[in-house]
C-alpha cells in the first residue's frame, strides 16, 4: 500500500525577466518621490566626466582640423639660433612653396621717459599668413602697415603694449636702435597656439626691419620657422614629402611638424588635464555613490510592505532583489541620460558664448566613446552602490520585514551580491586604469579613494563606539544628542561620509591653490634673481657686466654662455625610438638651453662621478642632472648626442648633478666640458640679484638703461615672467576648482539626502518625545550638540586628510615646497561644522512643527 500522499507546498513562483520588467516598469509610474538625490548625484557626476571628456575631443578635432592654420603651413620645420642654409632652403623649396617666420626676444624702447619693455618679436616675409587670417585695427595689407616710410619700418603690435608704454598709434619705439612705428594694433594672429607662452606683447614686422635691427647674430637666441605649403595633398603625400626632406638633410637638426600633429605637446597636455580632471569628475561621481546608496536604502524601507507582500506569496528573495534592482538602474539610466545630454552640450554651449574669446581651435563634436565612457562610469557606480542596500532584503523573513523598523537584524549578505559589488568596482577601477593616459596616477587616485572611503568609515564606527561607551549625561539634551550618534539607523556613518569627503576636498584645493600661488608670486621671487639678460654678445660681455655693476652698485651678477641644442640620441639610440616616462619626456621635446664650465654651477651638487680637471675638460664631456638621468636611464659613462648649430656631437656623461631648479638661478640640464664647443659661436646668459631683493623702480631704471646702452641685449623681469605663468596656472586653478566644485555640491547632495532618508526615524522620535512632554526648544538643542558632534569630528578628519592629500600632491607631484595654510583649513572646517548644523536643523524643523495626534494612529 502506498503511503499518505504528502502534503502539498506551494512552490516558489518565479518572475521572469520580461515580467521583471513589466513590474519595475509598472511601479515606477508613481513617480521618483525620494530618489531627487539619486538622479542629482548620477547625473552631476556623468556630467562632469562627460563634458571634460567632450571638451578635450572638441579641442583635439579643432587642432586636427585647423593644423595648418596653426603651424601657418603643411609640414613646418624650425631651427634654433640659426638660418637655413641654401643647400637646405633647396631642399625644403624643391617639395613645395616655403614661407618663413623668425621668432626672438627684444627689447622695445619708448620715447622720453616711457622706459621700455619685452617684447616678442616675429619677422614675417612675402605671403604671410599663408593660411588664416590676421587680423588688425585698422584693416589694412599687411605689407602697407609693415613697409618702411619716412626712414621708419611699420610694426603691428598687440594692445597690451600701447598700455605698458603709454603709447598711441603712430608713435615710434626702438628696436636695437632702429625705429619703428606703431601702425596698427593685433586683434587675432591664427598661428598663436604655435608660438608657446610668450612672456611679452607680440610685436610684428618685415624681415626688412629685423634686418636693420642687426639683432640676428652668431649664437643669439632666435627660431626660424620654414612652412611648407601644399595645397590638396593627402595626410599620405604629405608624409611622403617629410621623409624625402629627411633624408636628404639628415644632419640638419629640424624640429618638424605635421599639419595632422600641429602640436603634440599641447596635445599631450590637453591629454594629461583631462585626465585630471575625469578623475575630480570621478571623485564626484564616487562621493555621489554615498548618496546613491542612502537613497535605495530608504527605497528598500518604503518598499518595505512590498517586498513582504511578494515574499508572502512566494516570490524567491533573489527575484524580489531583481526586481527592485531593475527598478534602481532604469532610474540610474535616466540619471546617466541626464548627465550625458549634459555633458555632451557644453562644447557647444562654450563655443557659442566664448567662441571670440577663445584661444584656442574648439570643434564642438558629439564624442560617443566619451560619452559611452561617463556612462559606464554611471552606471557601474550606481550598481556598487545600490547592490548591499538592495541585497539586504533578500534573507529577511517576512515578519522580519515588518518588524525590522524597531529591530532591524544583523543580516550578513549573501556572496553573490558582494560578487556583484566586487565586479562593479573592479569595472570602475578598470576603466579608470585603462583610459589614464597616467596609470600611475590613476591608481594613485584609486588607492586615495579606497583609503579614504575606508578611514571615513573607521571615523564614523570609532564615533558610535565612543558615544556607546561614554557616561549618560543628566540634562535630557545631552542624553538624547548622545543616543542619536549610536542607535540604530543612526545618521552618523552616512554625515560623516559625505561630509568628510566634501571637507577632505575642499581643504586640500585650499593647500594646493594657496602652495601653488605662494610658490610663484612670493616665496621665489625672495630668493631669485631680479633680472634675466639674454643674447649678451660674447665679445661685449666684459663691457656689460662692467655696466651693470656701474648701474647697480652691490648687485649680485652671474654670467654664463649660452647656447641652444637638441638631444638626438641617447647611448647611441635615436630619441625616435626611446618612450621616456612623462616626467622626463620634456628634456627630448625641442631645444634645450645648454651652457659649457670649467666649475661646478652654483647651485648644484655632484652626486655621481666627478667634476673634470684642467686635461679631462679638453674632450667632449658632459654633466647631467640626476633627477633625469635616473628617469631616462642615464648614468656616468652613458653617451648623450646633441645637434647644435647644426653639427651634431656625441659626449660622455662625467659625473650628474643635483640641479637646485627653484632659486631660478643660472643653470643647465646639461653642462658640458669647455672643450666641447671650443670657437663655437655664442651668446652669454646674464642675472643680476640686487641687495636688497625686488625693487621695481630700480629694475625700471635699469631696464631702460640697458636697452639704450646695448639695444641688442634681452631683459626679462622675473617678476614678469612669473605674473605670465601665474596666469596660466591660475586659470588651469579655475578649471581644477569648477570641476572640485561639482565633488562638494554632490558631497552636499549626499549628506541633504542622508538628512532626508533619516525623516522617518526622526518623525518617529519626535512624535514619542512630544507624547512624553519634550518641548521644541529641547528637541532643537538636542539635535544642535548632535549634529555639531558629527560636523566637529568630521571636520577634525577632513582637516587632516586633506592637509595630508595637499602635502602629497604638492611635494610629490608638483615638486614644491609645503607651507601649511592653516588659516584656510580651519575655515573650512568651521564652515562644515556651522553648515552641518544648519543643514540638519533646517531638516528636522519641519519634524518638530508636526502635532502628533495624526502620526499616532498609524503607529
Amino acid at each position: 500500500m502506498h503511503g499518505p500522499a504528502p502534503a502539498l507546498r506551494p512552490r516558489p513562483r518565479r518572475l521572469g525577466v520580461p515580467l521583471t520588467f513589466r513590474l519595475a516598469l509598472r511601479e515606477l509610474r508613481g513617480g521618483l518621490a525620494g530618489f531627487a538625490v539619486f538622479l542629482a548625484c548620477i547625473a552631476l557626476g556623468v556630467a562632469a566626466i562627460a563634458g571634460v571628456a567632450s571638451i578635450a575631443r572638441s579641442l583635439t578635432d579643432g587642432l586636427g582640423r585647423e593644423g595648418a592654420r596653426i603651424l601657418g603651413g603643411d609640414l613646418t620645420y624650425s631651427l634654433i639660433n640659426r638660418e637655413a642654409t641654401p643647400d637646405e632652403r633647396a631642399v625644403l623649396e624643391a617639395q613645395g612653396r616655403v614661407t618663413v617666420v623668425t621668432t626672438l626676444r627684444a627689447m622695445a624702447l619708448a620715447g622720453g621717459d616711457k622706459g621700455a619693455a619685452l617684447v616678442e618679436l616675429k619677422a614675417v616675409g612675402e605671403g604671410y599668413p599663408a593660411t588664416g587670417d590676421l587680423v588688425t585695427e585698422p584693416v589694412g595689407p599687411l605689407a602697407s602697415l609693415l613697409a618702411e616710410s619716412d626712414g621708419a619700418y611699420g610694426a603691428v603690435v598687440d594692445p597690451v603694449l600701447l598700455t605698458r608704454l603709454d603709447l598711441k598709434l603712430g608713435d615710434r619705439i626702438t628696436v636695437a636702435g632702429t625705429p619703428i612705428v606703431v601702425r596698427a594694433t593685433l586683434i587675432s594672429e591664427p598661428d598663436r597656439i604655435a608660438a608657446g607662452i610668450g612672456f611679452g606683447p607680440r610685436v610684428i614686422v618685415s624681415r626688412a626691419a629685423l634686418d636693420a635691427t642687426g639683432l640676428v647674430q652668431p649664437g643669439s637666441l632666435n627660431r626660424w620657422s620654414y612652412r611648407l605649403q601644399l595645397p590638396d595633398a593627402s595626410d599620405a603625400e604629405i608624409e611622403r614629402r617629410a621623409a624625402a626632406i629627411a633624408a636628404a638633410s639628415p644632419d640638419a637638426g629640424w624640429e618638424m611638424r605635421a599639419r595632422s600633429n600641429a602640436d603634440p605637446r599641447f596635445a599631450k597636455s590637453i591629454e594629461r588635464f583631462t585626465q585630471f580632471l575625469t578623475l575630480v569628475g570621478l571623485t564626484a561621481l564616487i562621493v555621489g555613490g554615498v548618496g546613491v546608496g542612502n537613497a535605495v536604502a530608504a527605497f528598500v524601507e518604503r518598499k518595505r510592505g512590498s517586498i513582504a507582500t511578494l515574499k508572502s506569496v512566494g516570490a524567491p528573495g533573489g527575484q524580489v532583489v531583481a526586481l527592485y534592482l531593475t527598478q534602481v538602474m532604469l532610474i540610474a539610466g535616466l540619471a546617466t541620460t541626464i548627465g550625458l545630454a549634459l555633458g555632451a552640450g557644453l562644447p557647444f554651449a562654450v563655443d557659442a558664448l566664448f567662441h571670440d574669446a577663445l584661444p584656442l581651435p574648439l570643434n564642438p563634436t558629439i564624442a560617443p566613446g566619451e560619452l559611452a565612457l561617463a556612462a559606464a562610469y554611471g552606471l557601474l557606480t550606481a550598481l556598487a552602490f545600490a547592490i548591499l542596500p538592495l541585497g539586504r532584503a533578500h534573507d529577511i523573513p517576512v515578519s522580519g520585514l515588518f518588524r525590522d523598523v524597531v529591530d532591524p537584524g544583523s543580516v550578513k549578505t549573501r556572496l553573490r551580491y558582494r560578487f556583484i559589488l566586487a565586479a562593479a568596482l573592479a569595472g570602475l577601477v578598470g576603466l579608470a586604469v585603462a583610459t589614464a593616459f597616467d596609470r600611475r596616477l590613476a591608481l594613485i587616485f584609486i588607492a586615495a579613494a579606497a583609503i579614504a572611503f575606508g578611514l571615513l568609515r573607521l571615523v564614523a564606527l570609532g564615533l558610535m563606539a565612543l558615544a556607546r561607551r561614554l557616561p549618560r549625561p543628566r540634562s535630557a539634551a545631552p542624553r538624547l544628542a548622545l543616543a542619536n550618534l549610536h542607535r540604530p539607523g543612526a545618521l552618523t556613518p552616512a554625515i560623516v561620509l559625505s561630509l568628510g569627503l566634501g571637507v577632505t576636498l575642499l581643504v586640500a584645493l585650499s593647500l594646493i591653490d594657496a602652495n601653488v600661488r605662494n610658490t610663484l608670486s612670493r616665496s621665489l621671487p625672495a630668493r631669485a634673481p631680479n633680472l634675466f639678460f639674454l643674447d649678451i654678445p660674447a665679445a661685449e660681455a666684459d663691457g656689460f657686466h662692467a655696466f651693470l655693476g656701474t648701474e647697480a652698485p652691490g648687485a649680485k651678477i652671474e654670467r654664463v654662455p649660452m647656447m641652444r641644442g637638441r638631444i638626438t640620441a641617447l647611448d647611441g639610440v635615436p630619441v625616435a625610438a626611446i618612450k621616456p616616462p612623462e616626467d622626463a619626456a620634456w628634456v627630448l621635446d625641442g631645444d634645450r638651453g645648454i651652457t659649457y664650465a670649467e666649475d661646478v654651477p652654483e647651485g648644484s651638487r655632484i652626486v655621481a662621478g666627478s667634476w673634470w680637471n684642467a686635461e679631462q675638460a679638453r674632450t667632449p664631456l658632459v654633466s647631467f642632472d640626476a633627477e633625469l638621468a635616473r628617469s631616462l636611464n642615464l648614468s656616468v659613462g652613458s653617451t648623450v648626442t646633441v645637434n647644435v648649430l647644426g653639427r651634431t656631437l656625441e659626449a660622455k656623461i662625467a659625473n650628474l648633478r643635483k640641479v637646485e631648479w627653484r632659486s631660478l638661478g643660472i643653470n643647465f640640464v646639461m653642462v658640458f666640458s669647455p672643450g666641447t664647443f671650443r670657437g663655437a659661436p655664442h651668446s652669454d646668459l646674464a642675472t643680476l640679484t640686487l641687495p636688497n631683493g625686488p625693487d621695481a623702480k630700480a629694475e625700471a631704471v635699469i631696464l631702460r638703461d640697458v636697452a639704450r646702452a646695448y639695444p641688442s641685449v634681452t631683459s626679462i623681469r622675473v617678476k614678469e615672467a612669473l605674473e605670465a605663468v601665474n596666469e596660466v596656472v591660475g586659470k588651469l586653478v579655475l578649471a581644477i576648482r569648477g570641476a572640485s566644485g561639482i565633488a562638494v555640491v554632490a558631497s552636499l547632495f549626499v549628506l541633504a539626502g542622508a538628512l532626508a532618508a533619516g525623516h522617518r526615524a526622526r518623525l518617529y522620535d519626535a512624535v514619542v518625545l512630544k507624547v512624553l512632554g519634550a518641548t521644541r526648544r529641547r528637541l532643537l538643542t538636542a539635535y544642535t550638540l548632535e549634529y555639531g558632534a558629527l560636523g566637529l569630528a568630521t571636520a577634525i578628519f577632513g582637516v587632516l586628510a586633506g592637509t595630508l592629500a595637499g602635502w602629497v600632491i604638492v611635494t610629490r607631484v608638483m615638486k614644491l615646497e609645503f607651507t601649511p595654510d592653516v588659516s584656510g583649513a580651519l575655515l573650512v572646517a568651521a564652515s562644515a561644522v556651522v553648515f552641518a548644523i544648519g543643514l540638519g536643523l533646517a531638516g528636522t524643523w519641519r519634524i518638530l512643527g508636526r502635532k502628533p495626534a495624526s502620526y499616532l494612529r498609524q503607529l
